[in-house]
């Protein structure tokens, strides 16, 4: 088996993508952020003491998209045309859903997964006075479509 990311003498290099052309891609990815009820219940009446959780986990994770060739050495810079990321509180925590979109010659599978990762990362980040045992759990991709490998959809996945 040969990996892409490592040149004839295993050295780490970026995979050249400068023949491939542009087409429309997207990956979704998925997290959760597990805290005790307490926290759940800050973030369900908007009394946490940072202000507001979810919004600022929200602009996050579209910033970490937007940011991922910088955190990650073998990214590509690619245009990142769309950039949501979804919350859903319940009883013992927050469901965090990314999905990013682009135009262009490799997939965004990364940006996606930052993306989640940055927002659950903020989450922490302004809960941690309130529940010290804050877990950031399964962050995965669940679906990408798009490019030379088409649509994926990850077996069992709902909600």
């Amino acid at each position: 088996m040969s990996f892409p990311h490592l040149d004839a003498s295993g050295r780490a290099h970026m995979v050249d993508v400068t023949g491939k052309q542009p087409t429309v891609r997207t990956a979704t990815a998925r997290g959760f952020v597990r805290c005790g009820p307490e926290v759940v219940t800050a973030l369900r009446d908007g009394t946490a003491p940072k202000g507001d959780v979810l919004a600022v986990a929200r602009i996050a994770g579209i910033q970490a998209a937007k940011s991922t060739p910088s955190l990650l050495p073998l990214a590509h810079v690619i245009g990142v045309h769309r950039a949501s990321v979804e919350l859903e509180l319940v009883d013992d925590g927050v469901h965090v859903e990314a999905t990013v979109g682009t135009a262009d010659r490799t997939g965004v599978e990364m940006e996606a997964l930052t993306a989640v990762s940055v927002a659950s990362l903020a989450i922490v980040d302004m809960i941690k006075g309130l529940d010290r045992s804050v877990v950031i759990e399964d962050v995965r991709i669940v679906a990408k479509s798009g490019g030379r490998s088409g649509d994926w959809v990850r077996e069992g996945e709902t909600r």
